[in-house]
């Protein structure tokens, strides 16, 4: 190998810079349709075959590119939006016209055709990067761009190329993106002779989320808008309940360019919060408009990375809009829908001959004592120094409800029978002015699980657990962020061990830990001393609960001092709530639903799981044939 240093030919640079480009046939479909739209095109038609990796053909209905200067636009560093420095500063377009093209042409053969408006137009065919042909032809006014035999000189690329289906899910994964980034261009895309998408263009954005997602998650797509000093926000997002596996149903627009940004798409799950399940994403279509000069956009040869000024201020731009559109709705899933996903027709779920249900319906059943319940951390234990109430009513306004002493001190009794209802108990209305939550009339529960209660509207399934973690995540939640939280010495110290490795984690973040009320005094090289604790922790639950939120602490001590004490109140709320096959009394099962009406948000747990579903009164007629669907 020589040694000397020598000038690198400019097909060989050229391949070189494919390489940060044109990472596979959907690269070259990013290019030459951003370009198309840089042009001004209010129309673009991809047709691809076998992939993209034998040919991929642009058309648009653009600018075109004068005949003269056809040739230049396959010199490397051509460009038509650059001219001086300032302009660099200033990027409003996707990129620039030709900047891609000599890439292209040194890793496949490739064909334009152009022609400027009443202008004569030009044909070039180029492979890998020498020039074929050069001649003028009769083309219309725009652009036609074939790319034919994509790295026929480069097989080492070939080798990371994935399958043919795995190709054409990412070109058309490409297209479906500036099809939702510029909803006023109509854009089409064919493959092998067969149509995949198909836009409209006529500048209507939830229409072009249609086409992509469907109608039924058109319909759930809601509408967000905000705007600060630097930025201006709009777009949409899905309702908590349609939801994705993975983040790749976010679609982010800077300035009209779709970009990839960690920090946004957290954003955008942050305004969620608990609504959301663990590890699932909604569907959002964001468009952010700035100025130029708070964006860098040639910080990634791609230039779907982007730098952007004040970046944390967006983010929480982004989370804020998204939090209070979402507070505006009242999300009660429809049961049917939940199952079955809202396009399914309504069928009456069929049940196995001889099964039986366990469905207490106001049965005469031993319920469990309230001193069990109680165990689990009732919504209202008993207020006393060892037990603080869990909800501060107005001690002069006695109960809101109205009801004293709903739960009798005979109850107390472990072989007690809680009386019959004879008819509903009705959940008076003590929640805040205005809320959307339904007022309910508990009816039942079934396997010691759900509850059942209806309104004038239909019926409702209510899962004790996901509501009991709903109303002690708030409580831990609060109790957790408090500043100058209420301490209560311990008469008996606690003493705490853990490996070495795990000792030294915690001496390095004690003062994280102190933020979570957690405070620990070393006692020795892996030891530490507890003298005190919050006074909402139960007493009896002491050192179990401080354990806990140490080892959450130690599988999550990357977490801010914030999302530390979020994720602690989860974790705690989760552990003490009452589980499945817990049988309630019916005035525990009322009183639970009344804590969950006091609640900021209803609808989830706090790992975003539905709290109630519904059946409305119109689907329990269709389900039993009292209304036939039309024909």
């Amino acid at each position: 190998m020589s040694q000397h240093i020598q000038i690198m030919s400019p097909n060989m640079a050229n391949q070189i810079a494919a390489g940060e480009v044109i990472e596979r046939p959907a690269s070259v479909v990013k290019e030459l349709v951003e370009n198309a739209i840089d042009a001004g095109s209010t129309r673009i038609e991809v047709f691809v075959e076998e992939a993209g990796l034998k040919s991929i053909q642009v058309i648009d209905d653009g600018e075109g590119i004068s005949g003269d200067e056809v040739l230049s636009a396959f010199e490397r560093h051509a460009t038509s939006k650059i001219i001086s420095n300032e302009d660099l500063f200033r990027i409003r377009t996707l990129g620039f016209r030709g900047e891609a093209l000599p890439s292209i042409a040194s890793v496949s053969k490739v064909t334009l055709e152009t022609a400027e408006d009443a202008k004569p137009g030009r044909r070039v065919v180029l492979k890998g990067g020498d020039l074929i042909e050069n001649q003028s032809a009769k083309s219309r006014k725009g652009l036609k761009i074939a790319v034919e035999e994509l790295f026929y000189n480069t097989p080492a690329r070939l080798k990371y190329v994935k399958t043919l289906k795995t190709e054409l899910a990412h070109i058309t994964d490409t297209v479906n993106r500036f099809a939702l980034a510029h909803s006023e261009i109509a854009f089409k895309l064919v493959s092998d002779g067969t149509p995949m998408i198909k836009t409209v263009g006529n500048k209507d954005q939830i229409q072009a989320i249609a086409g992509i997602y469907g109608v039924a998650t058109a319909k759930k797509m809601k509408p967000i808008i905000k705007e600060s000093f630097d930025f201006t926000l709009s777009g949409f997002v899905s309702l908590p309940e349609v939801t994705r596996a993975s983040n790749n149903y976010i679609t982010l627009i800077v300035n009209g360019r779709v970009i990839k940004n960690y920090v946004l798409t957290r954003s955008i799950v942050e305004g969620y919060g608990s609504k959301l399940m663990v590890g699932r994403y909604p569907i959002a279509v964001i468009n952010i408009e700035m100025d130029p000069l708070l964006l860098d956009v040639n910080v990634h040869p791609t230039k779907q990375q982007v730098r952007i000024s004040n970046e944390k201020e967006l983010g929480q731009l982004v989370t804020e809009a998204i939090r209070d559109r979402l507070n505006q709705e009242t999300r009660i899933p429809n049961a049917l829908e939940n199952v079955y996903g809202s396009e399914k027709k309504l069928t009456a779920p069929r049940i196995p001959k001889g099964e039986q249900t366990r469905f207490q319906f106001n049965q005469d059943r031993p319920s469990k004592p309230v001193e069990d319940f109680r165990d689990t951390e009732d919504a209202h234990p008993r207020k006393d120094k060892d037990s603080p109430q869990f909800y501060q009513h107005d001690p002069e306004a006695g109960d809101p409800s109205g009801n004293q002493n709903v739960l009798k001190e005979e109850s107390v009794n472990p072989i007690h029978t809680a009386p019959v209802l004879k008819t509903a108990m009705k959940v008076d209305s003590i929640s805040r002015s205005q809320s959307p939550f339904p007022e309910l009339e508990y009816i039942g529960q079934m396997h010691g699980t759900y509850i059942f209660a209806q309104n004038e509207k239909g019926l409702y399934i209510i899962d004790q657990h996901a509501a009991q973690e709903r109303i002690k995540y708030e409580y831990y939640r609060e109790v957790i962020s408090e500043q100058g939280i209420d301490l209560q010495e311990l008469l008996v110290p606690i003493v705490l061990d853990y490996p070495t490795d795990e000792a030294i984690i915690i001496k390095e973040n004690k003062e994280k830990l102190e933020e979570a009320a957690v405070f620990l005094e070393e006692f020795g090289q892996n030891s530490f001393i507890v003298r005190n604790h919050p006074s909402w922790i139960i007493a009896g639950q002491v050192e179990d609960t401080i354990k806990e939120m140490i080892d959450f602490f130690l599988s999550s001590s990357s977490l801010s001092v914030s999302k530390f004490r979020e994720a602690a109140a989860i974790m705690m709320s989760c552990k003490r709530s009452i589980k499945a096959n817990h049988y309630l009394s019916p005035q525990e099962s009322i009183q639970l639903l009344e804590d969950l009406r006091q609640t900021d948000n209803p609808y989830n747990c706090p790992h975003g799981r539905p709290v109630l579903v519904s059946f409305t009164t119109n689907d329990m007629e269709k389900m039993f044939k009292r209304i036939q669907d039309p024909h």
